[in-house]
């Protein structure tokens, strides 16, 4: 059989990147995003570096001067723009794989949900170390920036999306990645990851995987995962829980 040209398989490689970057637009505006400030900060000067990091953070002062501003920024500013590339990599990883299975709105709401709320959390340990005189008062203007809160709430809820066995060794070194730091010296970052992983296991409800029933089967939807059955392992009760 003769090969395919080369110009055919390239269409067909842009083709299938297409495809994939239109299944889940949110995550690739998001990570395009990413880029563009990343350029910034990797081309500014040490202090528009400074000033640009510490403006766009949701830190203590931050959110007390611009609160709204300071929750939704300071999700697309990375701190070290080198390493743009690994983030790339874990947004193609986690975040499309599953926008794709829950949808583009279900996927922010829960993504969203947990960066508010595990800065939120963060920062007031922070406040009550201050107050308690364990943290210096300089760090109510700490840089807190990243995506990572999102991108934990992303890691739990996928645990719902593999089959088994591979979920149960998924969670084991999800739970690792995030408890060993939480337990071993936390900072308040590894505290905030903590709460957004576990509003990740709580987004439970919003995944196909819980709007189907036991005996449904079959590949689930990759527009917006509302197809009425559930793919390999999407039935699968939260850890510890039981499917209704």
């Amino acid at each position: 059989m003769k090969p395919p040209p080369p110009r055919d398989l390239v269409v067909r490689a842009r083709d299938l990147v297409w495809d994939w970057v239109r299944s889940a637009p949110g995550t690739h505006i998001w990570l395009l995003i990413i880029g563009v400030t990343s350029l910034v900060i990797a081309s500014a000067s040490e202090g528009l570096e400074q000033f640009l990091l510490h403006r766009n953070s949701s830190n203590i002062h931050e959110l007390n001067e611009h609160p709204v501003p300071a929750l939704l920024i300071s999700g697309f500013w990375i701190e070290r723009p080198g390493s743009f590339l690994l983030y790339a990599v874990m947004f193609e990883l986690v975040h499309a794989n599953v926008e794709r299975w829950m949808g583009s709105w279900r996927w922010l709401l829960t993504v969203g949900a947990a960066h508010i709320a595990a800065t939120l959390a963060s920062q007031e340990l922070v406040l009550l170390a201050i107050e308690g005189h364990r943290l210096p008062r300089s760090m109510t203007h700490v840089v807190d920036i990243g995506v990572s809160y999102g991108l934990a709430a992303a890691a739990g809820v996928l645990t719902y999306r593999l089959p088994s066995p591979w979920r149960y060794a998924y969670l084991v070194g999800v739970l690792a990645f995030f408890g060993v730091p939480l337990v071993t010296g936390a900072t308040f970052t590894d505290f905030g990851h903590a709460i957004a992983l576990a509003m990740g296991f709580a987004c439970w409800p919003l995944t196909p995987a819980a709007r189907v029933g036991p005996q449904d089967e079959g590949p689930c939807s990759i527009e917006g995962g509302t197809s009425g059955k559930a793919g390999p392992g999407g039935g699968a009760p939260p850890p510890g829980g039981r499917q209704e």
